[in-house]
């Protein structure tokens, strides 16, 4: 959950969502085939030493490909506000990149067969700003998301012009 204590005065959670669930089909298999293997490696050699080094191997990958991708994964935002996206990334270091929804000139997405069996894609925001493109990838309904920061984008446009009043009912 993103903190509360980071937005604007006046800025609201429109919704937050985390890379969709198919950036953890990697680290599973190979996680599966590395237990396989290494358990009937293991088993096969009996010198401890050979034993060290497949048990060092089998950690060094673990760590690599499974438990490094997913705590990409688990630290991984996409927050949008009633103002701005936010994407938030990082588990040692952090990185991050905020689009005020001012800037917004365009929302489209891309998805591919893949994303359209198991229902995600890419997001493309395009900017007036100096920093170009948003490009959000692994987005979980990237139809629906598109279509919502396009209605954020409009609710924002309105807010503006009223001088921040927000629309009149």
């Amino acid at each position: 959950m993103y903190p509360q204590k980071l937005l604007a005065p006046g800025e609201t959670i429109a919704f937050e969502l985390k890379p969709h669930w198919r950036a953890l089909l990697w680290p599973l298999i190979v996680l599966l085939i590395e237990v396989f293997a290494g358990v009937f490696l293991f088993m096969t050699f009996s010198n401890s030493f050979i034993r060290w080094i497949i048990f060092s191997v089998g950690i060094f990958i673990f760590v690599w490909q499974t438990l490094l991708p997913f705590a990409r994964w688990l630290t991984t935002q996409y927050v949008f506000t009633s103002r701005r996206i936010i994407v938030r990334r990082g588990l040692l270091t952090k990185e991050g990149r905020d689009m005020p929804l001012s800037k917004v000139n365009n929302v489209s997405f891309s998805v591919s067969v893949l994303g359209r069996i198991i229902n995600y894609g890419s997001l493309v925001v395009e900017s007036a700003g100096e920093d170009g493109n948003l490009v959000i990838d692994d987005v979980p309904s990237v139809e629906n998301v598109q279509r919502s920061v396009y209605e954020l984008h409009e609710a924002d446009d309105v807010r503006r012009r009223d001088g921040g009043r927000g629309a009149p009912e």
